[in-house]
C-alpha cells in the first residue's frame, strides 16, 4: 500500500520525468518495465501456481465439498464484473479489449484488509476469501494465456512443449532437487516469451511440475521432504517484499497532470471501477446466496450475511492482477492511465466498503473456535 502511494506521489512530483524515463530505459533487449512485468512477475506467478497446486492437492481446495462455494463464487466474481465493464464500453470496440481487468482479486491486499480485524472475523471466512482469490487467480492466468497472447511463434511454442515434457519427466522420476526444475524453468520462460504467449505463464506451468510429497507428521517434516513446500517457502519473502512492491512502484504511478474530472466519468474508467466495486459484490454475493438458497452449500462457519457482504466487497480489490491485465490489454499510455485511475477508484472503494461492513457486523470469536 505504501509503495502504491509512493508511486502516485512520484508520478506527480518534480521527479516524474525521471520516473517515467527510467521505466523505459533499455537493459539488453527489454525496457526496465518489461523486465519487471515479464521476468520478475514470472516469479510471482510461479508462487501463485505453487499455492494453487498445494491447495488443490493438500489444502482448502482438496475436495469438491470444499471447492464448490469459493469455486462458484469465484466464477460469479469474474463473470459479473466483466459484464459490468462490457455494458459501460459496449459502443467502443477497442475498449472492450479490457473486459478482464475488473475480474481479478488481489490476494495480498484482500487478505491484508480482512486480517486487520483479527478474531472479529471468523477464520472460516478468511479461508473462504483465500480459496476464492486463489481460484480467481487461476481464472486470470487462463484468461491471460488464452486471450492476451500475441501472434504465436509455433517453433518456440514447440520448444516450450519439449521443455515441459522434460519437466514432467523429472516429476515422474521423483527428482527432489529443485535445480533441474529451475534451470529448465528458465529455458521455458525464454521459449514462452518468444512464442507470443505472455512469459509469466511459464511460472505457472513450471509450478505445476514441482513435486508435492505428502508426508505424515508435523508441518516441519512435510516442509523438509517436499520440493514444492521448499520452493514456496523460498519465494514467499522475495515475492512479497521485493517483487510485488517493485511491480507496484513501476506500474501504479498515475500522473494527474492535465487530467480533468471528466476522466472519472469516462466509460472505460467507470467500467473498471464499477466492475470491481459493484460487479464483484453482485457476482460473489449473488452466487453464494444462490448456493445457500438451493441447499448446495452453507455460509462459512460462524459467519453472518453482513460479514459475507463485507468479504464480497473485499474481492473488488484488484490492484496487482488488474494492473497486470490492464497493461496487457492496452498499449497506449494515455489509455493505461485511465485504467489505473479506474483500478484505484474501484479498489479503494471496495476496500473501504468491505472494511465498513466487517466493522459493523464483526463479532469477536473465541480463540478456540477461530
Amino acid at each position: 500500500m505504501a509503495v502504491a502511494v509512493a508511486a502516485i506521489l512520484t508520478a506527480n512530483s518534480p521527479a516524474a520525468e525521471d520516473y517515467f524515463h527510467l521505466l523505459h530505459v533499455y537493459i539488453g533487449p527489454l525496457t526496465l518495465q518489461h523486465w519487471i512485468n515479464d521476468a520478475l512477475m514470472a516469479a510471482f506467478f510461479l508462487l501463485v501456481g505453487l499455492e494453487i497446486k498445494r491447495e488443490m492437492l493438500d489444502g482448502q481446495l482438496s475436495s469438491w465439498s470444499r471447492r464448490i462455494l469459493p469455486g462458484v463464487a469465484a466464477a460469479g466474481g469474474m463473470l459479473v464484473p466483466a459484464l459490468f465493464y462490457i455494458f459501460f464500453n459496449r459502443n467502443d470496440h477497442a475498449a472492450l479489449q479490457g473486459w478482464a481487468i475488473p475480474t481479478a482479486t488481489d490476494i495480498a491486499f484482500a487478505l491484508g484488509v480482512i486480517s486487520l480485524f483479527g478474531r472479529r472475523v471468523p477464520a472460516s471466512l478468511k479461508i473462504f476469501l483465500a480459496a476464492l482469490a486463489i481460484i480467481d487467480d487461476l481464472g486470470a492466468v487462463i484468461v491471460v494465456a488464452l486471450y492476451y497472447a500475441a501472434e504465436l511463434n509455433h517453433t518456440a511454442l514447440g520448444g516450450a512443449s519439449v521443455v515441459l515434457g522434460l519437466l514432467y519427466g523429472l516429476n515422474r522420476a521423483k527428482v527432489k532437487s529443485l535445480w533441474p526444475y529451475l534451470m529448465l524453468g528458465g529455458l521455458l520462460w525464454v521459449l514462452v516469451f518468444a512464442s507470443g504467449v505472455h512469459a509469466t505463464i511459464a511460472g505457472v506451468v513450471l509450478a505445476l511440475t514441482i513435486p508435492l510429497k505428502l508426508t505424515p507428521g508435523t508441518p516441519e517434516a512435510i516442509y523438509s521432504e517436499s520440493p514444492l513446500h521448499k520452493l514456496e517457502h523460498y519465494l514467499q519473502k522475495p515475492v512479497a517484499f521485493a517483487i510485488v512492491p517493485i511491480f507496484g512502484f513501476a506500474n501504479a504511478g498515475v500522473s494527474f497532470a492535465g487530467v480533468s474530472t471528466d476522466v472519472l466519468a469516462e466509460p472505460l474508467t467507470m467500467g473498471v471501477a464499477v466492475g470491481l466495486m459493484l460487479g464483484k459484490l453482485v457476482g460473489v454475493l449473488g452466487t453464494v446466496a444462490l448456493l445457500v438458497k438451493l441447499g448446495l452449500a452453507r455460509l462459512p462457519a460462524q459467519a453472518s450475511w453482513g460479514q459475507m457482504v463485507g468479504t464480497a466487497f473485499l474481492c473488488g480489490i484488484g490492484f496487482t492482477m488488474s494492473l497486470f491485465i490492464g497493461l496487457l490489454a492496452f498499449k497506449d499510455p494515455s489509455v493505461q492511465e485511465h485504467v489505473k485511475i479506474g483500478i484505484l477508484m474501484g479498489s479503494i472503494g471496495s476496500g473501504v466498503l468491505g472494511a465498513l461492513f466487517l466493522t459493523l457486523f464483526g463479532r469477536r470469536t473465541s480463540k478456540r473456535r477461530a
